[in-house]
């Protein structure tokens, strides 16, 4: 039994001595959105040290929560999947999303704006179907930000999986999309809406028209926008 171990026979306590260390549960939103890749997770995990990514990941692979599989002995490249344990954890982390959305002030959540991360989940929430078929770069502009975080190209095409890149990629920018990183958090978060944001100018879309008229098409929010906050209460 481990030093950290609560030391109950209790199911519950069991199950969080295994879910509960710092960053296990987001690394398992990681896994459950897609990311089976070391770099793609860092991705996902930009605060996470490298280190502990790889703990965690023995850590869940020793609780028989995910199995890893080589992709590329030579280069020592490998995929973390869930196990028949690990997806049946997806309606509880769902669920802790649901209620961190609704019960969680917005205030309290925009304190932590993170732009590698909103464009982590921008990119994998794209919906390319609504799209041009032909390739489509937009190029996201936060102006308030450092040097660093200031520009993200996104590109995207039908039939394919977006690609974020955080440098020019040298294509032709399509459409350009001007926000504060506050907002377009908001927007993503569904605190506000896009039509919203362009109507006070805190949102600009300028290049392709196409692209601009369909913005709220392809440009899928968080897949926990639309939980309603809590109803207020009259007291007794």
């Amino acid at each position: 039994m481990t030093r950290d171990s609560y030391q109950q026979f209790c199911p519950v306590a069991m199950a969080a001595e295994v879910l509960c260390r710092r960053w296990t549960l987001l690394l398992l939103r990681e896994l459950l959105s897609g990311s089976a890749r070391f770099n793609a997770l860092r991705r996902g995990l930009p605060r996470m040290s490298t280190a502990l990514l790889a703990k965690r990941l023995r850590e869940l692979e020793t609780a028989g929560i995910l199995v890893r599989s080589p992709v590329s002995a030579e280069a020592g490249v490998c995929e973390y999947h869930l196990t028949a344990a690990g997806r049946e954890l997806r309606p509880i982390v769902e669920t802790m999303g649901v209620w961190g959305q609704r019960w969680v002030a917005a205030e309290a959540s925009l304190h932590h704006l993170d732009a590698d991360l909103l464009m982590w989940d921008v990119r994998r929430r794209i919906d390319v179907s609504s799209m041009p078929e032909r390739r489509s770069t937009i190029q996201f502009i936060f102006p308030e930000r450092p040097a660093r975080e200031r520009c993200y190209w996104l590109i995207a095409e039908q039939g394919q999986e977006a690609d974020l890149c955080t440098f020019d990629p040298g294509y032709e920018v399509d459409l350009y999309v001007r926000a504060d990183l506050r907002t377009l958090t908001e927007i993503w978060l569904g605190h506000t809406s896009i039509a919203r944001a362009r109507t006070a100018g805190r949102l600009a879309l300028t290049g392709s028209r196409q692209l601009a008229r369909t913005f709220d098409a392809w440009f899928a929010l968080s897949p926990f926008a639309a939980v309603q906050p809590p109803q207020a209460q009259a007291l007794p």
